[in-house]
């Protein structure tokens, strides 16, 4: 059986956000965090758009894989991505701000499985992002 961290979800949100420079690059905000479920919103800058003048479709992916990350690593079992799979629904442009909302689907002993959306202002959909996740059998620390 898996040993779970002695931390509580804040605690390892806390740890999570002040190691992971690339959701620190990207400028993500947690917007509410519990077991099993991340939402976060960023502003796409000039920085992140592709010769088309939209979002880089590598900026909702990695948007969506940090949520992923601080919600299958919320129940304190070191977990990583397995699986992943996205859908682009909606093009961003510079400016924009994106909510991503992380939510739990299936947690067993050793996977979980979520479903990841990335939403604009007006609450359409950017984005649909699916991750599976390998929980390991050590705790974050």
């Amino acid at each position: 059986m898996s040993e779970s961290s002695n931390l509580s979800t804040q605690d390892i949100l806390a740890l999570m956000l002040q190691r992971d420079r690339f959701s620190q690059w990207l400028g993500l905000e947690i917007d509410e965090y519990a077991a099993g479920y991340c939402k976060l919103h960023y502003r796409i800058t000039d920085a992140m758009l592709n010769g088309l003048n939209t979002v880089h479709g590598g900026i909702l992916f990695s948007a969506a894989d940090s949520a992923l990350a601080f919600a299958c690593n919320s129940h304190g079992i070191l977990s990583v991505a397995l699986d992943v799979s996205i859908s682009f629904t909606k093009a961003a442009k510079s400016g924009d701000l994106l909510t991503v909302e992380a939510r739990e689907v299936h947690l067993g002993r050793k996977i979980g499985v979520y479903d990841i959306r990335t939403t604009n202002e007006q609450g359409e959909l950017v984005a649909l992002f699916k991750g599976t996740a390998y929980r390991t059998s050590k705790p974050v620390s």
